[in-house]
């Protein structure tokens, strides 16, 4: 007892000096979820208050659907920016696998099923060599990234000529994510469910298994992490692998969207999932962060497209305030970096 008494002592001393800013800055550093949840009720209110029908269950019904897509993307891209990463390839690698899948499934008759699986395949591919780049060649995520989005994006266009498939030739199960059914006064869709399934999975994984403590290790610093016996290059590789095995999942989940297999679908994927974790509180600068907050922002995001939407606010502006709001999170996410103990 008599031990500890002069630490814990110090402690809430320590504690007492703190202003009560300094107290807020503590407490957003521990919890980078709180600031999120704040903007993501404030919003609510504030968009219910200028049009009702923003809150009715139509419109959020609409809302959850319009988000399950980016919702999706936004896990992966959160676990890369984890590692102090970030992946401009994410739209270009879920219509490489969606279109793959597509066109095998249509052209030679592949069962739904394995298409799905083609597709998984497919997207852990392309984030195995986006991981294996970085990790073997020591080259940045965003160079790596840069330019895999190119090549992907290319060579799907090249694979399906430009040309779309139609959702009635497809098999019945790679639309079966974008059938809806109630929940209570809300429909939702199936895709909605899985996109929740998906971040409770990532979340129990990041917060309650030793790979996920060693993804926020070598995110917060690569070197420390190393002398503490982490392998550094295979917790990468294996983050990107993940995140993009997660990009061909959301490629059926984009099928069921939007009722076919476009190559033009999705065009700001890469700037909306980024915008996405960076407002949901995960730092750019790794180690800080997670997928509750990533799901937050998303959310937030939804909100006020349709927000400002039903307000009559044009489409410019909308731009514009989500600009602002990622202004905003990144500022913040610098103030909360630099707290003290």
């Amino acid at each position: 007892m008599t031990a500890t008494t002069p630490t814990t002592a110090a402690q809430e001393f320590a504690l007492r000096r703190h202003s009560p800013l300094q107290r807020v800055q503590h407490v957003l550093h521990a919890h980078p979820a709180i600031s999120p949840f704040l903007v993501l009720v404030i919003s609510f209110v504030v968009f219910a208050t200028l049009n009702p029908r923003f809150a009715s269950p139509n419109s959020l019904s609409l809302v959850f659907q319009q988000v399950a897509v980016i919702g999706a993307l936004a896990v992966g891209q959160t676990l890369i920016i984890l590692t102090a990463g970030i992946d401009l390839s994410v739209g270009a690698i879920t219509i490489l696998a969606m279109m793959l899948g597509a066109k095998i499934a249509v052209g030679q008759g592949l069962p739904g099923l394995l298409a799905i699986v083609l597709a998984v395949v497919v997207g852990a591919a392309a984030g195995a060599l986006n991981g294996g780049l970085v990790t073997r060649l020591k080259l940045p995520p965003f160079i790596v990234t840069l330019g895999t989005l190119s090549v992907f994006t290319a060579v799907g266009l090249l694979y399906s000529e430009g040309r779309s498939v139609q959702g009635t030739d497809l098999p019945a199960v790679l639309s079966w994510t974008g059938e809806t059914f109630p929940v209570g006064r809300f429909r939702i869709t199936v895709g909605v469910i899985m996109v929740l399934l998906l971040y409770l999975a990532v979340g129990f994984a990041l917060a309650k298994t030793a790979w996920g403590r060693h993804v926020y290790a070598v995110g917060d610093d690569k070197e420390a992490a190393r002398l503490a016996g982490i392998r550094v290059d295979r917790v990468l590789l294996s983050v990107y692998l993940v995140a993009g095995a997660i990009y061909g999942l959301t490629a059926w989940i984009l099928i069921g969207r939007a009722g076919a297999a476009s190559p033009n679908a999705i065009t700001d994927a890469n700037l909306e999932s980024i915008t996405a974790v960076v407002i949901g509180g995960t730092s750019l600068f790794g180690g800080r962060g997670a997928v509750l907050g990533t799901l937050l922002g998303a959310l937030i995001v939804g909100f006020f497209r349709s927000g400002l939407s039903l307000a009559g606010v044009d489409d410019q502006y909308r731009v514009l305030a989500v600009g602002v709001l990622v202004i905003l999170a990144v500022a913040v996410d610098q103030w909360i970096r630099k707290v003290k103990s």
